[in-house]
């Protein structure tokens, strides 16, 4: 009777932790050449790495001549000073693969994997102007626009597919952007 319980029980336990949410898909395909250039950070979940950040959180990414990408994150900080990181990113699989990893750990470190934070493209328009990026576990999400502002239809559209995947769009903090 005993191992009977303890087996239920374990069982019931598994099911639970199987319950969640469904393995997050990606978009099929990124034209990375073509997602280069400055994206401004409309949302994102709160996260301990942009604390300082008060407004005007924009990413640049570009190719370098190595054919790696560049990406340099900015940032402006309460006292009104501009907070700079710079880091890289690589394709994980194929040439089209919305899936990425970021490093902003020195690149003397880059052989070590856990300096490296999975950048997925869960969501992009056919124009790439308004992109959602996250990772396997949906702790992190950022929506990045080419503008500083977004139109009210295309984010509430965006956050719907959000919502869709999973992920609590309540838990959303607003970007300030160029006040």
């Amino acid at each position: 009777m005993k191992n009977r319980l303890l087996a239920t029980a374990l069982y019931l336990c598994c099911l639970a932790a199987f319950a969640g949410e469904p393995p997050l898909t990606t978009i099929a395909a990124l034209d990375l050449p073509r997602y280069m250039g400055t994206w401004y950070e409309i949302a994102k979940y709160p996260n301990w790495f942009q604390k300082k950040c008060v407004a005007d959180a924009r990413a640049e990414y570009s190719i370098a001549a190595d054919g790696k990408v560049q990406v340099i994150n900015r940032c402006r900080l309460d006292n009104g000073e501009t907070s700079e990181a710079i880091g890289a990113a690589r394709q994980v699989g194929h040439a089209t693969s919305p899936r990425l990893e970021v490093r902003f750990a020195p690149a003397w470190l880059s052989f070590i994997p856990l300096v490296w934070g999975d950048y997925w493209v869960i969501d992009i328009d056919e124009a790439y102007q308004l992109v959602a990026v996250s990772e396997p576990h949906r702790e992190y999400l950022w929506i990045l626009s080419r503008t500083p502002k977004v139109d009210a239809k295309a984010y509430e559209a965006l956050l719907a597919r959000l919502a869709a995947k999973g992920f609590d769009t309540r838990k959303l903090e607003t970007t300030r952007q160029g006040d």
